[in-house]
């Protein structure tokens, strides 16, 4: 199934005329959905700046074409607008779900994570899910009127849902979240207003979630080669990559290395999103869905791989994971990296003072959990630079994380 122009909006797409609109109500915009006001709110957020200078596999050092957080993101946000226009859904909330949800991650990607986790293991751990909510809500603070960036219910349902429900009907943690709980953040603003934690949330965010499991793929097998992590030629096993190695070889037998590699990559992607399309619409059908309703109360996701693509997608990942995620070369840097984080929260811990003046205001030290959250949204939102050149005034030996 191909990706064309735009399809007429489908009953069971978002309608930003009929959505839950904003925790505090605005005048409408006279040119602008409230979708696309959300999609220009992120891009114009520090936040999103930031996502230029924060680590997505490889340090920017080892070289300018290695994705950032902020390529990435635009990489999932072209896959996800494609989704949705094949759809016939709401490109601009499909976009705005893509723009916002790696907002909340920490410098040096994974590993900040990690490291923050720890910092956290008394005060209900570190998720960067719930810290996307936290910038989107309270840590943005330029509009006159609020704090955050107010965007839609919509817009914040799927963020917080983008791998899906976070509890029963019941309320109970479910998923990921059943041993530690939904966090705090996320519970917090809930009880403000209510994000459906239960369901799950619209196709669109649906659209964006996939998107980021395609980009990763791909774009994780077009940086491990640039590494020299491994070879093209490692991945003729894999399902899908090896089937378009072999479909190369007899088309392009005499192509040059780098545009092999490149004809991979791109017909990876085509071919998961010809695949998505094919299964979201086969279970939309199933459904009968005919409204944004009928989505969010499935009993599965509508926006899907199919089990055979699902299959590749874990093989792809599968193969990744020693070769890339954890290969020496990059673990080394990466534990560095955690010790860089692990450092700087240990010392604004025990000398507040350190911390930038209006950072300091609002930290209650009566509160030892509140204080420990407070330090780690400030850690959370440092680029790599920051963190590094934060680290190099505070002690006397920082890592060159080389």
């Amino acid at each position: 199934m191909a990706v064309s122009a735009a399809r007429p909006r489908a009953p069971y797409a978002a309608d930003p005329a009929k959505g839950r609109g904003r925790l505090r109500p605005e005048p409408p915009s006279l040119t602008r959905s409230d979708f696309r006001r959300d999609c220009d709110r992120i891009i114009h957020s520090t936040a999103f700046r930031r996502l230029a200078h924060k680590t997505q596999v490889f340090i920017p050092h080892e070289g300018d074409h290695y994705r950032t957080r902020l390529t990435h993101t635009l990489e999932v946000t072209q896959i996800a607008r494609s989704l949705g226009r094949a759809l016939g859904l709401d490109e601009d909330l499909a976009e705005a779900s893509a723009l916002a949800h790696d907002l909340g991650h920490p410098p040096f990607g994974h590993a900040g994570e990690r490291a923050l986790d720890r910092c956290l293991a008394d005060h209900g751990g570190f998720d960067h899910n719930a810290q996307t909510l936290a910038v989107l809500t309270r840590l943005e603070r330029h509009y006159a009127n609020f704090d955050g960036l107010n965007l839609t219910w919509d817009t914040l349902e799927g963020l917080v849902k983008h791998n899906g429900p976070l509890t029963d009907a019941a309320g109970r943690a479910a998923g990921r979240h059943a041993e530690r709980g939904v966090a705090a953040d996320i519970l917090a603003y809930c009880a403000v207003q209510d994000l459906d934690l239960w369901r799950f949330p619209s196709a669109e965010a649906q659209a964006g979630a996939i998107a980021d499991d395609i980009a990763y793929d791909a774009h994780d097998i077009d940086d491990g080669l640039r590494a020299g992590l491994f070879a093209l030629d490692d991945l003729a096993p894999v399902p899908l990559a090896g089937d378009i190695l072999r479909e190369l070889t007899t088309l392009h037998p005499d192509i040059e290395p780098g545009r092999r590699a490149h004809e991979v990559v791109r017909r990876l992607i085509t071919r998961m999103i010809d695949d998505v399309l094919a299964e979201s619409a086969r279970r939309l059908k199933a459904l009968g869905a005919g409204s944004v309703d009928d989505v969010r109360g499935a009993a599965q996701a509508v926006v899907a791989f199919s089990p055979a693509m699902a299959a590749a997608d874990r093989a792809i990942k599968d193969f990744l994971l020693p070769r890339m995620y954890r290969h020496e070369r990059v673990m080394r840097i990466m534990r560095d990296a955690e010790e860089v984080v692990a450092d700087l929260f240990g010392r604004y811990v025990l000398e507040p003072g350190e911390l930038p003046e209006e950072w300091r205001q609002g930290l209650d030290a009566t509160d030892a959990a509140a204080a420990a959250r407070h330090i780690a949204d400030f850690i959370a939102g440092m680029t790599d630079r920051y963190a590094l050149i934060e680290h190099a005034r505070l002690f006397d030996s920082t890592p060159e994380l080389r």
